[in-house]
């Protein structure tokens, strides 16, 4: 099974870097985490990115705030899927970072989830490894299912309250 790379660019984004971390050990799949800055340590991100394929990587997930560059940075030197999550910050509420990892080049894709959408990120980087993973894709369809049980209880528990 193909390893998911989760980059952040500070450990201050470990809070919200975390609900990925937990929905990839919850579906067992490999994966890797790392601190790199776009911009304080961009050689260490290049070498990390150019190398993933390589190492056994087959997607990347990069969160940052506030300008963000490390989604695109580390999009720029692989083809392997990069997924962003732009991370909130107090100065523009995460605006910045959205846009910083949405607005791509063509040719340079970056899949952004919403801002703080670390769960997210984590559920795309499990689709796209399980289109050659038929173990996980059944666990995906699995968890789909559980989620919905759980809406058809509430469903159930809501209208025995208040229908007639």
């Amino acid at each position: 099974m193909k390893k998911v790379a989760v980059i952040m660019g500070s450990d201050s984004d470990l809070p919200v870097v975390e609900k990925a971390i937990n929905v990839l050990k919850e579906f067992e799949v490999p994966f890797e985490v790392h601190v790199f800055s776009a911009h304080r340590t961009p050689e260490q991100a290049k070498s990390f990115t150019q190398s993933a394929r390589e190492n056994g990587f087959g997607v990347m997930i990069a969160a940052a705030g506030m300008a963000a560059h490390l989604a695109g940075a580390i999009a720029a030197n692989t083809t392997l899927p990069v997924i962003g999550i732009p991370v909130k910050s107090a100065a523009l509420d995460g605006m910045d970072a959205l846009l910083s990892t949405v607005m791509m080049p063509p040719g340079i894709p970056v899949a952004t989830v919403a801002i703080n959408g670390a769960a997210n990120a984590a559920y795309l980087a499990l689709q796209i490894i399980a289109l050659g993973d038929e173990e996980l894709s059944e666990k995906l369809v699995a968890a789909r299912e559980a989620a919905a049980q759980k809406v058809l209880q509430k469903d159930s528990e809501v209208g025995a309250k208040f229908n007639s």
